[in-house]
């Protein structure tokens, strides 16, 4: 946006400011936060701190940096206030989670750790976000963050205390983060219709367990190689002698996996759906869904645990669920693979679309690192990174407020201060 386009909006602004960033104790903190935003929202090709106050006509450089990096306002209900007005107006049909990476040059940014990098495809010095973003296919905005700290930081004291990484902060892997938001979420009155994931978390059987207890149906991908039953399969036990301990039902012939059993009757199975219009007409591929029960050692663990918890014997029988195969033109087999536990009588045409809909969260990532700055930010604590990942979000929100329903109304935080802000930084 250009300088006379942010000025024009300059009221709009300060209403959103002072609803988003009511919990912000101190008039001159909102009002650098609506500079901040300001700031970012304005076109230029770096989103830094310096970069932003040069541009503005009030920025201030010195202040600016105080608000980000010292000053000690807590995110977090801005965050919430910002779930709270993007989820009603957006009206999801699902939640995706998702990662992002920022590469880095030094090794004292809090997060940063030689892992893999997707900015870069490969493995490099970098900090990583997870995020989790209320998604339709025309809009779409993140509601919750958190930043991931690698098993090195535990105990790398002289860099947790550089970072001011906060005591009792260590490290959780991705998918236990995405679930802790998933939580805190719902603490606050907030709740999925649907989690779609990557295969960076459908893989893993713990996470589509956990999802699946919380009540909320899913449709994550999965690899060619994870290990599926036949849903018509059934588990069997050896007559017992009579001596030692009964056999326990198992499945006698092997799992395959779902590359295999997706692409066993061939080509002429898949059926052509087209999920979505792009920019260069229908998005077509060829899908087919059948049931499967995935197995694997750790799937047969969760399963005989949750059917023992009441102290009652495991039939063996594994849970069933959707398994979605995406065979593209040009390709030798099924490339592309999904699971889901939404009901059997769900349409193919849905359940296309629905594993399709992560493709939204990539023009948010767009928008929020080359639009936005998200990956501009030049601090390296744990609250600058905090608040600035806040601010980008809010300056998301904002404008995807403006491009839904410029002159809708949105409900009104119970905290929102009636005064105005003020018009300097």
């Amino acid at each position: 946006m250009d300088m006379r386009q942010v000025e024009g909006l300059r009221t709009e602004l300060a209403g959103f400011v002072a609803d988003v960033f009511a919990s912000v104790p101190r008039r001159d903190q909102r009002a650098k936060s609506d500079c901040y935003l300001r700031g970012l929202m304005l076109d230029g090709r770096r989103k830094s701190v310096a970069a932003m106050a040069g541009r503005l006509p009030d920025g201030d450089e010195q202040n600016l940096q105080q608000f980000v990096n010292q000053s000690p306002w807590d995110p977090v209900p801005v965050r919430r206030r910002i779930a709270e007005r993007m989820v009603p107006l957006i009206g999801p049909d699902a939640w995706v989670i998702d990662d992002v990476s920022f590469p880095k040059d030094g090794r004292m940014s809090v997060g940063a750790s030689h892992q893999y990098c997707g900015a870069l495809g490969k493995q490099a010095n970098c900090q990583v976000a997870v995020s989790v973003h209320a998604v339709t296919d025309a809009a779409s905005v993140p509601v919750h963050w958190r930043l991931f700290l690698p098993k090195e930081w535990d105990r790398d004291t002289e860099r947790r205390r550089a970072a001011g990484v906060p005591q009792g902060v260590g490290h959780r892997e991705k998918w236990r983060l995405a679930l802790d938001m998933l939580d805190e979420l719902a603490g606050w009155g907030l709740t999925p219709p649907l989690v779609v994931a990557d295969a960076g978390y459908g893989q893993n059987a713990d996470f589509r367990a956990a999802v699946a207890d919380r009540g909320l149906p899913f449709v994550v991908g999965v690899r060619a190689d994870l290990a599926v039953q036949p849903y018509d399969a059934r588990p069997t036990a050896p007559a017992w002698s009579g001596n030692g301990r009964r056999p326990q039902p198992r499945y006698r012939q092997p799992a395959a996996s779902v590359g295999e059993f997706a692409a066993g009757p061939g080509l002429s199975q898949f059926t052509e759906v087209t999920w979505r219009e792009g920019s260069r007409g229908p998005m077509t591929s060829r899908f087919r869904a059948l049931r499967v029960r995935p197995a694997g050692r750790r799937s047969r663990q969760i399963a005989h645990a949750a059917a023992t918890a009441g102290q009652t014997q495991w039939d063996g029988v594994l849970p069933d669920v959707w398994l979605l195969a995406e065979w593209p033109d040009g390709e030798a087999g099924p490339t592309r693979f999904w699971l889901s536990d939404l009901p059997e009588d769900v349409p193919l045409a849905d359940l296309v679309r629905l594993a399709k809909i992560r493709w939204r969260i990539e023009h948010d990532y767009r928008e929020l690192k080359h639009g936005l700055g998200l990956d501009h930010f030049e601090g390296r604590s744990w609250n600058g990174w905090h608040h600035h990942a806040t601010l980008v979000t809010a300056a998301h929100a904002f404008l995807t407020e403006q491009r839904l329903a410029p002159k809708a109304g949105t409900p009104a935080s119970p905290s929102t201060r009636s005064s105005t802000l003020s018009r300097t930084c």
